[in-house]
């Protein structure tokens, strides 16, 4: 293959180039200026514990982009402010109010996950995978205990409130009256842990944190 020579003359001196080595140049000078920027843009891999969100025992690879990253990122506000997704208290939160927060989130995460092209789905790619999690979070998390405590203990709780003995008592104090209240309150816990956790890794995914 032949290339064509520049000859630069300059007094006695000559300089020849050849346009080979000037494309080898143009292309050095190239990665040095974006080189580190596609680096920096490699997509971060996640490593979710389905074991930590109550639904299996498996590891699953995200490479979120910024679809991911904006589900993501709804999720986590909506479980940071709510009682869902913090630590709870026996001694200061109120059953009946985690429930109504839980019954609230299944609802709008719902409404989160139908705004999401289906286009996107369809692709068997990361928002595929990111949003089967969620949904698996929302039946086989959380459902599970609603189905099995909700509908008992909230009949109980309003027998009890208008018994005249349970006038003066708070609702925290009256709650652990209820007759299966430790094992309620055992699974009700676990099933915090689990929306905590998976708080925490929807804000790594959302700012894309180490």
């Amino acid at each position: 293959m032949e290339f064509v020579n520049f000859k630069i003359t300059l007094d006695h001196i000559t300089i020849t180039l050849s346009t080979w080595w000037l494309l080898i140049g143009f292309l050095f000078i190239l990665w040095m200026m974006f080189g580190k920027k596609w680096k920096w843009k490699k997509r971060k891999v996640y490593e979710i514990s389905t074991l930590e969100l109550g639904i299996g025992n498996q590891k699953i690879i995200l490479k979120p982009n910024v679809l991911d990253q904006q589900i993501a990122y709804k999720i986590w506000v909506e479980l940071s402010t709510r009682k869902a997704g913090l630590p709870i208290d026996e001694n200061t939160d109120v059953i009946i109010e985690i429930y109504n927060s839980w019954y609230s989130l299944f609802g709008i995460i719902r409404e989160l996950m139908k705004d999401i092209p289906i286009s996107k789905i369809c692709t068997k790619g990361e928002s595929e995978k990111l949003v089967e999690l969620i949904i698996n979070v929302l039946n086989k998390g959380i459902r599970p205990h609603l189905t099995k405590w909700q509908a008992q203990f909230r009949k109980w709780y309003e027998n009890a409130s208008l018994k005249d003995e349970n006038k003066e008592k708070t609702p925290q104090e009256l709650q652990k009256e209820f007759p299966k209240y430790n094992e309620l309150f055992a699974d009700l816990k676990e099933t915090n842990k689990h929306l905590i956790y998976l708080s925490e890794q929807m804000k790594k995914i959302a700012f894309l944190m180490a």
